[in-house]
């Protein structure tokens, strides 16, 4: 067993805590609590306190209470902190149980607590995608990446707005249980298992469920960074110095699917992005995604979607 403390404060986002927690207690409920983790609230006394959206919350323990160790220490995120201060007894405790822990780290924009402590400093970071220049400008010690949905920097680890503290602990379970657990968490709470994207691509990326440490699993990066090119078997196979043979059965035993289902995945949801978040015309969008044409891409589109392009898009237009 795992052992989590989360650090919460009044005017927490809420879904900074129940996000990754949900993750966590669905993992307990598919191999165990005594497997599993076992979760604690760090908070403002044990009484209940609101969150930003005005839900009631209890803490487990009061910030002088909590002594650690932990496994992994977190501090949640809320829409108050880019701009407010931190209090005295909230940055002790964090500078405690960071120090007592085996990993410590944020949620959205919790980092800007751990900033407070001085513990960004010299370190590779990420937060929300809208704070992370205020994060940057705060404290400019810290290396503050705008884009990752989450990072690790040695024992730190953070991750960026609100729900993608929901991937940071599918990431963490991942690492625990392997992909085939944290696959079944994500279905379980309906969500994607990895989005390998940033926060600037509102789609998620499609994954390969396998081994980090296996050649297959390098082929994720290969992919999303030259859509534009054909992405032949061949190629695929010569990244991860395989015969095609080879590859494409080692493919297929690992992920389920053949590497051109893969590549075609990846294709749409790379297109999905582009249509989401920009203006791009059609073609532009084919071309940079390797459909070649927006013929061939409205095919894969009422294939894997059901809808044409241009109906996809028209969900995220502002009327």
């Amino acid at each position: 067993m795992k052992t989590i403390g989360v650090l919460v404060f009044e005017g927490v986002q809420s879904l900074d805590v129940s996000g990754p927690l949900d993750v966590f207690a669905e993992t307990n409920a598919i191999v165990g609590s005594d497997k599993g983790y076992s979760l604690t609230l760090i908070g403002p006394g044990r009484g209940p306190f609101a969150a930003s959206n005005g839900m009631l919350l209890a803490a487990d323990v009061d910030y002088s209470e909590a002594t650690g160790p932990f496994d992994l220490f977190l501090v949640a995120g809320g829409p108050e902190l880019p701009t407010g201060d931190a209090s005295r007894e909230i940055i002790e405790c964090i500078l405690r149980l960071s120090a007592a822990s085996a990993v410590y780290g944020s949620i959205c924009t919790g980092a800007f607590l751990l900033g407070a402590a001085g513990l960004l400093n010299g370190r590779r970071v990420t937060t929300h995608w809208q704070n992370a220049r205020q994060l940057a400008a705060r404290f400019p010690k810290a290396d503050v990446d705008f884009d990752k949905i989450f990072l690790r920097d040695d024992r730190l680890i953070t991750s960026a707005g609100v729900t993608a503290g929901i991937d940071l602990a599918l990431a963490l379970v991942r690492e625990d249980h392997g992909s085939a657990i944290s696959l079944a968490v994500a279905k379980r709470l309906v969500v994607v298992a990895q989005r390998l994207g940033g926060q600037s691509q509102f789609s998620p990326y499609v994954e390969i469920p396998t081994d980090a440490a296996s050649p297959i699993s390098s082929i994720t990066s290969y992919v999303m960074e030259n859509l534009d090119h054909a992405l032949s078997v061949a190629e695929l196979a010569a990244t991860v110095s395989m015969s095609e043979r080879t590859f494409a059965r080692a493919f297929a035993s690992a992920t389920g699917s053949t590497p051109a289902q893969f590549v075609e995945q990846a294709r749409v949801d790379a297109a999905r992005a582009l249509l989401e978040g920009t203006a791009k015309p059609l073609k532009v969008i084919a071309h940079e995604c390797g459909f070649g044409n927006p013929k061939r891409m409205r095919e894969v589109f009422l294939k894997r979607l059901g809808v044409l392009p241009t109906q996809y898009r028209n969900q995220f237009l502002i009327r």
